[in-house]
């Protein structure tokens, strides 16, 4: 039981994801969801190291749970909330960034490439902040520290893709 426990736990992150497409956003039990979906992010890797039971499939499990958060999220927050036309592009930007690291792992590489690197746990982080920060401070104004952080992430990742030198 305990080896399966890391993905016990991503696993709920997916059911709690998909649990959140029930509520309004910004409600009080959507934030309830959002902040264990958080949680269980926070804590599968560490369980997993803490049993020693890291394995390719938790990876996978866990990059799965990560998507699925996110696009329930997109599905339940972008209606909610105004964002002006410049972030959009800047988004754009960055998501044209990450996939062509993507694509370029696969391509020359022929493996999925997804590096876990600091920049990208601290963009995780302020992503995941974000909604959280609506209530008092415009979109407009938070989302410029969120992009210029991911900016730098996407651009780190493709760099240490390319060079094959990430941080061991």
């Amino acid at each position: 039981m305990m080896k399966h426990i890391a993905n016990i736990i991503t696993s709920c992150r997916i059911f709690g994801s998909i649990l959140l497409l029930f509520f309004p956003a910004f409600s009080f039990v959507f934030y309830i969801i959002y902040l264990f979906c958080g949680f269980t992010d926070m804590i599968d890797g560490t369980v997993a190291r803490k049993t020693n039971s890291v394995s390719g499939f938790g990876s996978r499990l866990d990059t799965v749970a990560d998507l699925v958060f996110t696009a329930v999220c997109l599905i339940k927050l972008l209606p909610a909330i105004h964002i002006p036309w410049w972030l959009w592009i800047w988004g754009g930007v960055i998501a044209v960034i990450k996939i062509s690291t993507i694509i370029w792992g696969y391509v020359y590489k022929k493996q999925f490439i997804s590096l876990h690197t600091v920049m990208n746990k601290i963009t995780g982080l302020l992503l995941f902040l974000l909604p959280l920060t609506i209530s008092f401070a415009e979109v407009k104004y938070t989302a410029v520290i969120v992009c210029s952080v991911a900016t730098f992430s996407a651009i780190q990742e493709g760099f240490y893709t390319f060079t094959e030198s990430a941080p061991k």
